[in-house]
C-alpha cells in the first residue's frame, strides 16, 4: 500500500522561523517546528500565548511520534513490528497496545473495503519497491508465490495483546495507517499539555486541525489537484484530511511500477485520480485515503456514505471530479485568493517520491 509520502506539498504559506511574531490583530504567537520521523517530515504549528509553553508541548508530541516510529517501523530490525513479522507465523506474539490497536483498526478498513485495503501486502510492496529502484520486475511465478502470502483474514487478533499470522510467509506494513495514527497520538499529547489551536502534519499526506487560528473558524488546507484547475480546499477544525495518489510512471521511468499495490492483482494500482478524504481522526483519514483510491469513486462513495462526518474528492488530471459527503464541505475553485496567508496550508503541488 502507501509506503511513501503522498504526492503533495504541505507548507505554511509564510516561510516561518521556529517562532513567528504575533500578527498585529491577534497578538498570539505562532510556534512552528519540524521533526523527521517515519521516513518523512512532521510539522506542528501551534498558537499559544506562551511560545515556551507551545514549544515544550510540541517537543513532547514529537517524542511520541518518535516512540511510535521505533515501534511501527518495518525498516528497523528491533522494532516491535519487525519482531512480529519475524516471529508471528503460527505463533501468538505479545505486542504493545499501540501496535495491536493499529492492526485492529486496519482490519476495520479491510472488511469495509472487501479486502482492497490490506496491510499484509508487505511482500508485494517490497517487490515493487525494488522495481521502483530499477531492479528487474519479478516473474509471474515469483509474483504468484508472494501473493499467496497476502490476506488480512490470515491475521488473528487475540485480545488483549497477542497477534498470530496464519501463513508461513506473511509480513505486514502499516505505512498506510501508521502516520495517521501518530498524528492522533501527537494531537492527544498536545491536548494533555494545554494546546487548543494547532495543525499537525504527517509527511505531507495526513493533517489534523485542532481548534482554529485566532479570529477564524478553521484551518484552511489546499488539497492535491493534478489538473491545476479545481483547487479543492477544506476547512479543518477537530478533524483530519489525508491525500493519496499513485506514483506516476513519468517520475519512475518504469511503466509497471508504483507504490500503491492492489491486493487483488498483486500489481501497482492503475488510476488517474488524486484522492483526498476528510474524517474525524488521522488514523481513519490515512487508512481511508488508500482505501478510497484503491476502490475508486463508485465504490468509494458507498463507503463514505457509511461514515458520519466524512467527505472525499477524486480529482483527475483533466479537472474532472467525483465528490461525496456526509457532512464536511470540500470547496473547489475561487477560494485561494480569499485566504489569509498565515493560516493557509497547501497540498496542491506534486513532489517526487
Amino acid at each position: 500500500m502507501r509506503w511513501s509520502r503522498a504526492l503533495g506539498l504541505v507548507s505554511l504559506s509564510l516561510c516561518m522561523p521556529l517562532l513567528v511574531a504575533p500578527s498585529p490583530d491577534t497578538k498570539i504567537p505562532l510556534v512552528h517546528k519540524t521533526k523527521y520521523a517515519m521516513g518523512t517530515v512532521y510539522e506542528i504549528a501551534a498558537f499559544d500565548p506562551s511560545p515556551d509553553h507551545a514549544s515544550a508541548a510540541i517537543d513532547k508530541a514529537f517524542a511520541e511520534i518518535v516512540r511510535l516510529d521505533n515501534m511501527l517501523s518495518n525498516y528497523k530490525p528491533d522494532s516491535e513490528l519487525s519482531q512480529l513479522n519475524r516471529d508471528g507465523h503460527f505463533h501468538a506474539v505479545k505486542v504493545p497496545a499501540d501496535l495491536y490497536r493499529v492492526i485492529e483498526e486496519s482490519d476495520k478498513y479491510s472488511r469495509l473495503s472487501g479486502g482492497k485495503y490490506d496491510i499484509t501486502v508487505a511482500p508485494l510492496v517490497d517487490m515493487w519497491k525494488a522495481a521502483l529502484r530499477g531492479d528487474r520486475v519479478a516473474s509471474q511465478a515469483e509474483q504468484e508465490k508472494l501473493r499467496a502470502c497476502v490476506g488480512y483474514d490470515k491475521i488473528e487478533l487475540i485480545p488483549p495483546d497477542r497477534v498470530e499470522f496464519h501463513s508461513p510467509c506473511m509480513r505486514i506494513d502499516v505505512g498506510s495507517i501508521g502516520k495517521g495514527y501518530a498524528v492522533d497520538r501527537a494531537v492527544e499529547v498536545l491536548r494533555v499539555n494545554g494546546i487548543k489551536n494547532a495543525l499537525v502534519d504527517a509527511g505531507q499526506s495526513s493533517i489534523y486541525g485542532m481548534g482554529a487560528p485566532p479570529g477564524q473558524s478553521a484551518w484552511v488546507v489546499h488539497l492535491r489537484d493534478p489538473s491545476n484547475r479545481v483547487d479543492p480546499t477544506v476547512m479543518l477544525s477537530e478533524d483530519s484530511v489525508s491525500t493519496a495518489e499513485q506514483t506516476q510512471p513519468s517520475l519512475l521511468g518504469n511503466e509497471t511500477a508504483g507504490h500503491i499495490i492492489d491486493p487483488d492483482t498483486g500489481k501497482p494500482l492503475e488510476t488517474r485520480y488524486a484522492l483526498s478524504v476528510v474524517v474525524k481522526t488521522g488514523t481513519a483519514s490515512d487508512a481511508l485515503s488508500t482505501t478510497l483510491l484503491l476502490v475508486g469513486p463508485e465504490k468509494g462513495k458507498a463507503i463514505v456514505n457509511q461514515i458520519p462526518d466524512s467527505a472525499a474528492i477524486w480529482v483527475a488530471p483533466n479537472g474532472a471530479t467525483e465528490t461525496v459527503t456526509t457532512g464536511p464541505e470540500i470547496h473547489v475553485a475561487g477560494w485561494r485568493e480569499r485566504l489569509l496567508p498565515q493560516t493557509s496550508m497547501d497540498l496542491s503541488s506534486p513532489r517526487e517520491p
